[in-house]
C-alpha cells in the first residue's frame, strides 16, 4: 500500500486505537528543517568533508582538534535551524497515547525542542559530551561555543562529542530501550528514514515481529517498504500534521481508545 487514501485511513484507524506507539525518525525529518543529510547528492556532509577525517574513532585519536572543529561547525549551523511541522505534529501526538516513544537516529535535538517528551537518541547528541577514556563523566548540555577544544575532562583526559562515530557500536542502554519500546508498541512508525543505517533501521521490524501495525512515512520507497503494513509517500511535515488531525477526529468520534 503506497500512499493511497485507503492506506492513510488504515494508518488513522491503527493509531486511533493504539495505546503505545514507537516512532523511529531518520535524517529525512531533519532535512525538512534544513539540516543536511550525510549522503544527499550535491549537499551531503560527506561530499564536503571526508568522513574518514572527522567521524571515525581513528580520526578522533589522530586529530581530535579536527573532529572538534567539525562538530563545533555543526552546532553553530544548528543555530539557524528550527523544528518543522513534522516535529511539532509528532510532539503533539504525545497526548493521544498512553506512551509515545520517539527513537531517533538524529543528533540535533529537534524532537526535544518541538516538545516530544520521551526521546531515545540511538546515535547520540550534538549537545552532549563524554570522556574519551570512558571515565563516566558526561556533560549535558555542553556549552556552545566550547570553552576550548578539545575540552579537558575532570579525570585528566579529554572530552569528546557524545555521538556515535562510524565503526562504533550503538549505546547499549539506549538501543535496548528502543528495542523494548518497539516490542511493546501497538503501532510502530518509520519517519523520514532511508532504512539503510543499521542496526537502527531494523527497529520497525522488531515492532512488526512483536505484533504491531507498522507505518512508513517517506518521500521515496525504501529497502524495507515491503515490510510495512502501510507506506505513505511524502514529507513528514505534510503527512504527520494530517495524521494528527485525522486521529484526533477519529477519537473524538468515539472510535478510538479515549472512548473505550
Amino acid at each position: 500500500m503506497t500512499g493511497s487514501s485507503s492506506g492513510f485511513d488504515r494508518a488513522v484507524a491503527a493509531l486511533g486505537s493504539a495505546r503505545r506507539v514507537m516512532a523511529l525518525s531518520g535524517a529525512g525529518i531533519s532535512r525538512e528543517s534544513g539540516v543536511p543529510t550525510f549522503r544527499e547528492a550535491g549537499e551531503g556532509l560527506w561530499e564536503k568533508v571526508p568522513m574518514e577525517e572527522v567521524a571515525t574513532p581513528e580520526a578522533l585519536r589522530r586529530n581530535p582538534l579536527r573532529v572538534w572543529e567539525f562538530y563545533e561547525m555543526r552546532r553553530e549551523n544548528m543555530k539557524s535551524v528550527d523544528p518543522n511541522p513534522g516535529h511539532y505534529a509528532l510532539a503533539q501526538m504525545d497526548d493521544l497515547f498512553d506512551e509515545l516513544t520517539v527513537v531517533t537516529q538524529n543528533i540535533d535535538g529537534l524532537h526535544q525542542r518541538a516538545g516530544s517528551r520521551d526521546v531515545i537518541e540511538v546515535h547520540g547528541s550534538l549537545w552532549r559530551v563524554r570522556c574519551v577514556d570512558d571515565c563516566g563523566h558526561e556533560v549535558d548540555p555542553f556549552p556552545h561555543p566550547a570553552p576550548e577544544i578539545p575540552p579537558p575532562c575532570r579525570c585528566g583526559s579529554t572530552l569528546r562529542p557524545a555521538v556515535v562515530l562510524f565503526g562504533e557500536n550503538l549505546p547499549i542502554v539506549e538501543f535496548e530501550r528502543a528495542r523494548r519500546a518497539a516490542l511493546e508498541c501497538d503501532v510502530g512508525m518509520s519517519l523520514g528514514t532511508s532504512s539503510v543505517v543499521w542496526p537502527a533501521a531494523g527497529i520497525p521490524l522488531v515492532a512488526k515481529e512483536g505484533g504491531a501495525f507498522v507505518i512508513e512515512v517517506n518521500p521515496e520507497e525504501t529497502e524495507l517498504t515491503a515490510h510495512f503494513d502501510v507506506s505513505l509517500r511524502g514529507p513528514t511535515g505534510d503527512i504527520l500534521p494530517r495524521l494528527l488531525e485525522a486521529v484526533r477526529k477519529h477519537r473524538a468520534a468515539g472510535k478510538g481508545r479515549s472512548q473505550e
